[in-house]
């Protein structure tokens, strides 16, 4: 099964680590990456910095379409109550049927800010409780979206060049 899934650190270079532990991860079986990307946030800086390294060469434009809108874009919407709704509600719709929901945006907005990070990422076949023991004592909190075959399908062609 494919699933769409956040892990955010108490610290602006957790994200970046986790990323080495999933590699490890991939490299032993536990999950297979489609792709990922690393979003950290200083304390004191205006926004975050986002970092895709392009699982795939073929298909990298395509996810790093969507790693603009969720980590990129979602960042960049001023914060200003209905000003934030309206932003949040353009970018769910341009993930519209992919799974990803304007709740998971929203909790993703509010949840990740200033001294911390996230890794964002995509996976087929992944045992999240096995990848959770490897994040394990990382200060890392999960934001998950398990994809039907559909959004899976949707997600995969919007983003992924299938």
């Amino acid at each position: 099964m494919t699933t769409f899934t956040v892990w955010k650190f108490e610290d602006p270079d957790g994200a970046a680590r986790a990323a080495a532990a999933l590699k490890a991860a991939e490299s032993d079986g536990v999950v297979k990456i489609v792709d990922h990307a690393v979003l950290s946030w200083r304390q004191g800086e205006e926004k975050p910095r986002l970092e895709h390294t392009h699982d795939s060469t073929k298909r990298g434009a395509g996810w790093g379409a969507l790693w603009g809108i969720l980590g990129g874009a979602l960042f960049m919407i001023p914060v200003a109550g209905a000003i934030i709704g309206a932003g949040i509600g353009a970018l769910a719709k341009a993930t519209e049927g992919t799974g990803i929901t304007q709740g998971d945006l929203e909790r993703i907005r509010t949840e990740v800010g200033p001294g911390t990070s996230a890794l964002f990422m995509v996976t087929d076949d992944a045992d999240v409780d096995r990848l959770g023991e490897r994040f394990h004592g990382r200060d890392a909190t999960l934001i998950s979206t398990n994809l039907t075959e559909a959004e899976r399908a949707i997600l995969l062609e919007t983003f992924g060049g299938r």
